[in-house]
């Protein structure tokens, strides 16, 4: 890895459709994709050349307990097992073993003591792609933990991860946004999720060229906004929506 501590490095979209889902992002981020030729569904998403998220479906024995579709991140780690192992030993869980992928790297799914799920990726050598620039239009700009309580989800991921704080944001009666740092460099926040929101969760931001074109295009292919557009601190403005499958997603931009 060429960063001293681990970062996320993959998106990707578990979905009940995924030649639907993949047209509806290609539409709104501007992605392209293809076809990754595994012998089932799944369509690499695209920046350029540079492959930048996945699109598969929903397994069939989750399918079948009522999973529903969702984006996870991928946090890229050295070693899948021995940090699964750590993940175990702070509270957390494992929820799938160390799994090598062909020819792609070793993967495990875990989740924080508060139930929040997310992947640990170990790539083979060398295979850690070339990605856009940082803001370029269909990269990944923020990433948001909604947690049952933020201080302690805060400590259990820089005790894991080795990240570090950065602002904290008073949000009056929705309580502190946690900013979080890796190398120095901010990539997201951390809050105690609303009452009203189920579980605790994950939440990507993919950046857009501008807030209020893309609202029009997630309505003109079928999808929902949920929130937003909204403006925030630093001044940036963000969307929540769902698209036509249900699956919630994010997106950031610096124009409206």
């Amino acid at each position: 890895m060429s960063a001293s501590n681990p970062r996320f490095v993959w998106y990707e979209l578990m979905t009940s459709d995924v030649a639907a889902a993949a047209a509806f992002y290609r539409g709104v981020l501007g992605w392209d994709s293809r076809d990754a030729g595994m012998g089932e569904p799944y369509a690499l998403m695209l920046v350029g050349a540079a492959q930048v998220a996945g699109v598969m479906a929903i397994p069939t024995a989750l399918a079948a307990i009522g999973r529903k579709p969702v984006w996870s991140g991928y946090v890229g780690v050295e070693d899948a097992d021995a940090m699964a192992a750590r993940v175990l030993q702070a509270g957390g869980k494992i929820l799938r073993p160390g799994t090598d992928i062909p020819g792609i790297g070793r993967l495990a799914v875990v989740a924080d003591p508060q139930g929040a799920a997310f992947m640990l990726f170990q790539p083979h050598p060398g295979d850690m792609p070339t990605m856009p620039a940082p803001g370029a239009p269909g990269t990944t700009g923020w990433h948001e933990l909604h947690a049952v309580e933020g201080p302690s989800a805060f400590a259990f991921y820089a005790g894991l991860f080795g990240w570090g704080a950065g602002d904290a944001i008073d949000m009056g009666p929705a309580g502190t946004y946690q900013l979080f740092t890796i190398d120095g460099e901010p990539c997201g926040g951390m809050m105690t999720k609303m009452a009203e929101q189920p579980s605790p969760t994950w939440r990507y931001y993919f950046n857009v060229a501008a807030i209020d074109a893309a609202v029009e295009r997630i309505g003109a292919l079928g999808g929902q906004v949920i929130f937003g557009p909204q403006q925030v601190p630093g001044g940036n403005w963000i969307v929540n929506g769902l698209d036509p499958q249900g699956a919630e997603f994010s997106l950031v931009s610096t124009l409206k």
